[in-house]
C-alpha cells in the first residue's frame, strides 16, 4: 500500500487518539502537504519539533493498528466486497447456484473478519 495512502488510513481510524496539538501538525503536514518550516513557523516551535511530532504520531498510530488491526480487517472487508460487486456484475455467466455459494463464501469471510 501507498505510504500516504496507510497515514492517511491509519489518521482516519486512530487518529482521534492523538493529542489535539499532534492532530493539527500530523494534519497540517501529512494531510495538507505544508512543510515543516511553514508548520514550525505557525506554531513557533522549531523545524526539529515539528518533524520529531510527525515520527512520534506515526509511531504511535502504527502500535495502535499493531493492536487493532482495524485498517487491515477494513482493507480485508473492502476487498471481499469489490469480489462481491464484481460477482453481481458478471452474474450472468454463472449459474444461480454458483452465485449464492460465491456470495455466501465471501460473506462468511466477512463475518469472521468483523
Amino acid at each position: 500500500m501507498e505510504k500516504f495512502v496507510e497515514q492517511t488510513l491509519l489518521y482516519d481510524f486512530y487518529g482521534e487518539l492523538l493529542t489535539a496539538h499532534q492532530r493539527r501538525i500530523y494534519e497540517d503536514v501529512i494531510l495538507n502537504d505544508y512543510s515543516l518550516s511553514e508548520v514550525a513557523d505557525e506554531l513557533g516551535i522549531s523545524r526539529q519539533g515539528v518533524h520529531d511530532n510527525i515520527k512520534r504520531c506515526n509511531k504511535a498510530l502504527e502500535e495502535y493498528e499493531d493492536k487493532l488491526h482495524l485498517v487491515e480487517k477494513f482493507v480485508n472487508i473492502k476487498e471481499k466486497v469489490r469480489r462481491i460487486n464484481q460477482l453481481c456484475q458478471g452474474c450472468e455467466n454463472l449459474s444461480r447456484q454458483e452465485f449464492v455459494s460465491s456470495v455466501e463464501e465471501i460473506s462468511q469471510g466477512i463475518l469472521e473478519e468483523l
